[in-house]
């Protein structure tokens, strides 16, 4: 095949302030997908906000649950992240393009257990205690997105090698051109105009999932040029098992690490929304603040699973060492920034959004917790990323799993209910246990990087 001109492999990096310079490069196009892809579910909902109370509650609802059936998928396809990384590192164009196909072939398989829950989701939504009244609306939500599931996950295996490859730049164009199709199209299906049907809840799915289609469409189109070449026919190589199942002993516990953050996050909400409506909202407002601020160490970490990649694929570890300490450090330098603006100004963001007294008083004690919150969260995200880079994600998932639910959520619920504590205390716990898997991951990358560290070949 002809290899792509420019290859990682010809392009150590040779000092940390050029190191600096490439994280920042590559992390702020991610962050920028990141805040994109987010945008999607912000105007479903806000759009459906004035359709009816009953329709805002269901797309938000169908939107998270929607979301967290996504998550697993999504951890899988991120086993692209180091092996793309240090096949490209290594210069090993023919290793990139077996990683990229498998990686699209896994999209289109994973949709299918995937869309098999989303079709009917109700069940899942009674076992989850939802009031019975929302559950139809939000079924039917979830039911619309599913035309839209394999186009998301093959953009997100397009994501990822692009990001290896250090090219994810090309992503940003489909992420405004999916955002505006996703307004118009909320716009015609929710209200029926210009003579279209008004489908209301069902309509907005329809629309995102028509959007999640064009961003990957307009992923490949704008990224042809480099991805060509990695497209071109393998022949029965594509369908041997074997690799497939590789790829799943990478992927299966990034998505356990995905997973075990997210709904741990998720049973906390729950727990919350048993102390009562105000505090859940004053926590939604919180966390919201603090989902916003997270996108940044996102974007660091999917650098840093290149960069430390790219090192490893070019037998180069002090580059990799340098790598994860530079992505280290910015990505809680950043964090440092935000979490101090919680600390500070707790009332002055809760009235952002809403007037309440009663909710604004309960944010801002909430808000300062979540600026401890925050250094830890962007230690531990960016970690997991160093070490998805160096293909190690069995042991961090265990260590995450242990941190999150053996630690953080039982003390949360001995703070909350035993302490009397409230909402307050469960955000302790959610600090504790962000602590935990930090300070955990930070003594596994410590151990890793002692010596060599040996490229994944499939």
């Amino acid at each position: 095949m002809n290899a792509p001109p420019i290859s990682a492999a010809s392009t150590p990096t040779t000092s940390t302030r050029e190191e600096l310079v490439q994280v920042a490069r590559l992390a702020t196009p991610v962050v920028m997908v990141q805040v994109g892809m987010m945008l999607m579910g912000v105007v479903d909902t806000m759009m459906l906000g004035r359709l009816d109370a009953l329709a805002l509650a269901a797309g938000a609802l169908g939107n998270t649950v929607s979301f967290a059936l996504l998550v697993p998928a999504m951890g899988i396809l991120f086993a692209l992240d180091p092996l793309v990384a240090q096949a490209f590192g290594a210069g090993d164009h023919e290793a990139v393009k077996r990683h990229f196909q498998r990686g699209l072939v896994l999209a289109a398989v994973l949709s299918v257990p995937l869309s098999a829950i989303m079709l009917n989701a109700a069940p899942l939504l009674r076992l989850l205690g939802q009031n019975e009244a929302i559950v139809p609306p939000a079924a039917d939500y979830i039911r619309g997105l599913v035309p839209g599931n394999i186009g998301f996950l093959v953009f997100i295996a397009l994501r990822q090698t692009l990001t290896a490859l250090g090219r994810i730049r090309q992503a940003l164009w489909a992420i405004v051109v999916a955002n505006l199709v996703n307004l118009l199209f909320n716009w015609l299906l929710i209200f029926g105009h210009w003579g279209v049907p008004k489908l209301g809840v069902i309509g907005s799915a329809y629309a995102t999932a028509l959007a999640r289609w064009v961003m990957a469409g307009m992923v490949l189109a704008v990224s042809w040029k480099i991805l060509r070449p990695y497209l071109a026919s393998l022949g029965k190589e594509l369908w041997q098992a074997g690799p497939y199942f590789s790829i799943l002993g990478l992927g299966l516990p990034i998505a356990l690490l995905l997973s075990a953050e997210m709904w741990f996050f998720s049973t906390v909400a729950l727990l919350i929304g048993h102390l009562g409506p105000i505090e859940l909202a004053a926590h939604q407002i919180a966390l919201n603040l603090a989902a916003v601020s997270f996108q940044v160490p996102v974007g660091v970490a999917a650098a840093a699973a290149a960069r430390v990649g790219n090192a490893i694929g070019r037998r180069d570890p002090d580059g990799a060492r340098r790598s994860a300490r530079v992505c280290l450090v910015v990505g809680a330098s950043v964090m440092s920034v935000s979490a101090s603006a919680f600390a500070f100004l707790p009332g002055l963001l809760a009235r952002l959004y809403t007037p309440d007294q009663a909710v604004i008083a309960i944010a801002s004690i909430l808000i300062p917790v979540a600026a401890l919150f925050q250094i830890f969260d962007g230690v531990q995200v960016v970690g997991s990323g160093v070490l998805r880079g160096a293909a190690d994600t069995r042991i961090p998932a265990m260590l995450g799993l242990f941190g999150y639910w053996g630690i953080g959520l039982p003390l949360g619920w001995y703070f909350a209910f035993n302490q009397g504590r409230g909402p307050q205390g469960l955000w302790w716990g959610l600090t504790i246990g962000l602590a935990t898997v930090a300070i955990f991951l930070l003594a596994r990358i410590r151990f890793r990087f002692k010596g060599e560290i040996a490229r994944v070949e499939l």
